[in-house]
């Protein structure tokens, strides 16, 4: 069973800059730092495109984790969308959306994730996968949303 959520940060910047914020593969890292997360491998700086790969390495729940994710699709600069190709999930899919506000832009993130092991997987989702990971991304987003008003970001 599929487990989905939706986070919307505003931000008062337009699309196309908060869309390249959140491809930056250097923001990610600084907005993940709590977790000590690194990229190893594929495009481990400045802005992911469509088809390259990224592999994440870092700790959650006390654990190194490993996960490979490729952009698979790229509409600049309304959306662009991250899998899992290689990692802990049964599946992982991240959808970034982006459109005009009058004060600048709203970034929506789409969160859809299957944890692996079955029963025990689908108890681990419901207790505490959807909730730690919404906390990620909502932390994420007020994360890119503060960068996008700092001269220097990108």
């Amino acid at each position: 069973m599929t487990v989905s959520f939706v986070c919307r940060t505003e931000s008062g910047v337009p699309p196309e800059r908060l869309f390249d914020l959140a491809r930056s593969v250097d923001l990610h890292l600084d907005s993940q730092k709590g977790s000590g997360e690194r990229a190893v491998a594929g495009v481990t700086s400045g802005l992911i495109g469509h088809g390259q790969e990224v592999t994440w390495r870092a700790r959650h729940f006390g654990l190194a984790l490993t996960m490979t994710s490729r952009i698979t699709h790229f509409d600049y600069p309304r959306s662009f969308v991250d899998e899992q190709v290689r990692g802990p999930f049964k599946s992982f899919r991240h959808i970034h959306g982006f459109a005009a506000t009058a004060g600048g832009s709203i970034m929506t993130d789409q969160v859809e994730f299957t944890a692996p092991f079955g029963f025990l997987g689908r108890a681990a989702e419901k207790l505490v996968l959807r909730r730690y990971l919404q906390r990620l991304i909502r932390e994420r987003g007020r994360f890119l949303a503060a960068a996008s008003s700092r001269s220097g970001a990108l």
